[in-house]
């Protein structure tokens, strides 16, 4: 909060990024926040993927993240009240998350793959020091694809 509570002294600072595991923190930062700004003034963004209907819960104004294409439809349901599909939707998200996590190589150096592999896009590899994929990462690389196709299919 130390750092925070020094970033608000800036008037130029409108909105922050949480980037912690507790989404208490979201809490904490929007009333910092507030009370600095006066309310509608000052933006929480949710960072961690794996909990954005838990950060826009308590209070997060949106969300900054590298698997966030999906979280359109999360959001949508979010803001209809439909917690239980916002829900169903961010747990099969974690779970192609903890896929792609389980490879060697970087989240993101597998989420390239993926989209290489999908949509021809070329995006090289992660820059060190993030781990790039190696050959026992095929199967990963695989299995995170069909997941995504599947939930793809499912929305």
């Amino acid at each position: 909060m130390s750092l925070l509570n020094e970033m608000l002294k800036n008037p130029n600072v409108v909105a922050v990024k949480n980037s912690s595991m507790p989404t208490q923190d979201i809490q904490m930062f929007k009333d910092a926040g507030i009370a600095a700004r006066g309310e509608g003034n000052f933006v929480v963004f949710n960072g961690p993927d794996e909990q954005f209907v838990s950060g826009r819960v308590i209070g997060a104004d949106g969300g900054i993240g590298g698997t966030y294409a999906v979280y359109l439809a999360m959001n949508a349901h979010l803001e209809k009240g439909e917690i239980a599909k916002a829900r169903a939707i961010q747990y099969e998200a974690n779970r192609i998350i903890y896929k792609m996590c389980s490879a060697h190589g970087n989240l993101y150096a597998v989420q390239k793959e993926i989209l290489r592999r999908m949509y021809g896009l070329e995006l090289g590899s992660v820059r060190a020091p993030m781990p790039g994929l190696i050959p026992e990462d095929e199967a990963v690389v695989a299995e995170a694809q069909a997941m995504i196709e599947a939930a793809i299919a499912k929305l």
